[in-house]
């Protein structure tokens, strides 16, 4: 058992851009803590801080100097030659060997399959030192038992299981939503109540400058009452609007995840109305090597299937070749949509054009519609603002690229969607924006991942299995 780590008052700047300020908290021996938060806060720097490998911008790290670290790293840079799962477990293999006090693992489930990803969670059964993870990957998380949420430059601290935390902040999101609706009703009785004062204030002033004109009153009386209303209600307006800014700011520290509104162009009726993907004894592969055979796969208009196999087994060939790609040699009978008809994303949005920008992206898809019509198309997809759309593809962040890749498929609707280990590097925020698309998208979709809740959460109703 290794000695406490204390984190004292950390903060991290770097390009004058603030991640987090004033940290502190206590390490204790034998805890499972993950760090979560949107790509982008911070995450993996904090992993590194507690290893010693990073220093802070200012605070400091006690008693990590006589610890035995294990630690993985997201991206890998060795073993060349090695498969993304390949690297992770011969990473991992050496992890291990050195018997650590405390395991750090950065986004360790990114690149497995289902074998891989049951091989890693039985070992953390059995792993008895002190775990800290950098995790989207609700899966793992369910073993967890302290989370460190890194967001608007805070971390908040939770103590429980995911699923208590998930409980939690819905709570904490529930009781400010409540608290802004009666607000808006106040806000009302408070516009209401003025335009009666107003008025009283009107006939008042009308009253007084009767009676000063009859030498009743002095001038600064009259004045008086007629802005007395006016400044009461100034009051009222001015707290009710620093209570809003006031829960707004909590809002923004629960990270409340605000949904999409796709709307598609495909009829859904027409759509499941027959069979868009017919393989009879097909065989797929390269020039030199077969990767795939006895292919034999038939796909309905409204159908959602997975295709699911260890890493090297196909799947990604499988996809290129009812995409086409000219590198791939098919035989057997093959029957798809054209090209235009298939729609296409996977973890590196390969479909986006980085020398356009969010407007020109959709304005190419859409010559019928006009640039207000755009707008508020893109409003749906939370770009509304005119440097939020006017920005170039290239300068996006991972969640932005993966709802300019939604939009696109909603201002334009496939037939058939072809999605590859979409779920690979995107927080929670992006993959439950990705969730909310699927859910609504008419077509037929084929779909490579290896993440089960997230398959449960967008209604696969068939697998395909690619074996050998």
């Amino acid at each position: 058992m290794h000695k406490p780590i204390f984190l004292d008052n950390l903060n991290l700047v770097f390009n004058k851009q603030t991640y987090f300020e004033d940290f502190s908290i206590q390490i204790m021996p034998g805890a499972y803590i993950a760090i979560i938060g949107a790509n982008g806060t911070g995450k993996s720097s904090l992993l590194r801080i507690i290893k010693g490998d990073l220093m802070p911008s200012s605070g400091k790290v006690e008693n990590n100097k006589n610890i035995t670290f294990g630690y993985v790293p997201q991206l890998i840079c060795d073993y060349v030659t090695l498969s993304g799962a390949e690297k992770f477990n011969k990473s991992l293999g050496l992890a291990l060997a050195d018997m650590p006090d405390i395991l750090l693992l950065d986004e360790p489930t990114n690149h497995l399959d289902l074998q891989n990803r049951k091989s890693l969670m039985k070992m953390l059964s059995f792993y008895r030192g002190t775990l800290i993870i950098v995790s989207h990957d609700k899966e793992l998380l369910k073993n967890i038992t302290s989370f460190w949420h890194i967001n608007n430059k805070k971390i908040t601290v939770f103590n429980g299981h995911y699923e208590d935390y998930c409980n939690y902040m819905l709570q904490n999101r529930k009781s400010i939503e409540n608290e802004l609706k009666a607000l808006s009703k106040e806000k009302k009785d408070v516009h209401k109540s003025l335009m009666k004062e107003q008025e009283r204030a009107k006939k008042s002033k009308e009253r007084g400058e009767k009676f000063v004109a009859q030498k009743k009153w002095l001038p600064a009386v009259g004045d008086l009452k007629a802005s007395y209303a006016s400044k009461t209600a100034g009051k009222k307006r001015a707290d009710s609007f620093e209570k809003r800014e006031s829960l707004y700011e909590r809002l923004g520290d629960l990270k409340v995840i605000e949904p999409l509104k796709p709307s598609f162009t495909l009829n859904s009726k027409y759509a499941s109305s027959k069979t868009i993907v017919s393989i009879n004894c097909g065989s797929a592969g390269y020039k030199n090597r077969q990767i795939l055979n006895n292919i034999n796969l038939f796909v309905k208009g409204d159908d959602h299937l997975a295709i699911v196999g260890n890493n090297g087994s196909g799947k990604t060939t499988l996809l290129k070749a009812i995409l086409k790609y000219p590198d791939i040699i098919t035989e057997g009978t093959w029957d798809m949509p054209c090209s235009e008809d298939i729609g296409y994303l996977d973890q590196h949005y390969s479909c986006l054009d980085t020398s356009k920008t969010v407007l020109e992206t959709i304005t190419d898809l859409a010559q019928d519609k006009t640039l207000s019509e755009i707008r508020l198309f893109l409003n749906n997809f939370l770009f509304r603002k005119n440097e939020e759309v006017n920005k170039p593809v290239y300068v996006l962040s991972g969640g932005e690229k993966a709802r300019l890749s939604l939009a696109k498929i909603a201002i334009k609707t496939p037939k058939l969607l072809l999605l590859d280990e979409i779920t690979n590097n995107i927080d929670l925020e992006t993959k439950e924006h990705v969730i909310q698309v699927l859910n609504e998208y008419p077509g037929a979709m084929i779909i490579v991942s290896h993440d089960m809740p997230f398959l449960e959460e967008i209604n696969i109703s068939n697998k395909y299995v690619i074996n050998n």
